[in-house]
């Protein structure tokens, strides 16, 4: 039975904040010239979408989950205030190459072209389930660096899955692989202590339970 594709949709609306799934393949933001896919054309044209609804924050193209918008620039000016004050706690989920310890935290500097100079990166994580040659992990970035998940996890050994870009150092065959990134932003806990969340997509919710039946099997 073929796995249906994942699509964007309306997750919640809570106050001013709109929740919104954002497939993987799909940019936030159009580049110019670009017949990708983007979020905000998406959000123009979804009935259900609050009008002038417009993400607050990116979201690598590659990955997938929660994206929080806004309506009105208010709005989103006090939103994009809580991810630059860290008052936002963000929870990924990522499947990775190798067999992560129970928990950790990376304290490792990541170069800035922008900036054009390093700046202090944390992540923390903890294993949520060991699945064979991989571990599924719950990651939460204290810092917003450009792909600090992706760089972090790589400089530790442990190579997001699908990610090719920062690859692991050996090829391991990945039952069911998903072809794609295998990283997801699965919630957001706003200051006043609302949790918003994104289900994983079928195509990780499968590669999940090929890796638990291969596992079992062993």
């Amino acid at each position: 039975m073929p796995i249906p594709a994942d699509a964007p949709r309306i997750l919640s609306v809570h106050g001013p904040v709109v929740a919104v799934h954002k497939p993987a393949g799909m940019v936030v933001h159009p580049a110019n010239a670009s017949r990708e896919p983007d979020l905000i054309s998406w959000l123009a044209n979804e009935p259900l979408a609050p009008p002038g609804a417009t993400p607050v924050h990116r979201l690598d193209k590659d990955a997938s989950g929660l994206v929080l918008c806004a309506s009105d620039p208010v709005d989103r000016a006090e939103i994009s205030g809580w991810f630059a004050r860290g008052e936002l706690q963000k929870i990924y989920l990522a499947l990775v190459v190798g067999h992560a310890h129970r928990k950790g935290t990376i304290r490792r500097t990541l170069s800035d072209g922008r900036r054009r100079r390093p700046l202090n990166a944390t992540t923390r994580y903890r294993l949520l389930e060991a699945l064979g040659g991989f571990s599924l992990l719950r990651v939460e970035p204290e810092t917003g660096r450009k792909h600090q998940i992706r760089r972090h996890l790589h400089g530790i050994g442990l190579a997001i899955v699908g990610d090719e870009e920062y690859r692991p150092k050996r090829f391991i065959p990945v039952p069911a692989f998903p072809g794609r990134l295998w990283l997801h932003a699965w919630k957001l806990v706003l200051p006043d202590g609302t949790e918003l969340e994104a289900p994983l997509p079928p195509e990780l919710e499968a590669n999940l339970a090929a890796l638990r039946e291969s596992s079992e099997a062993q």
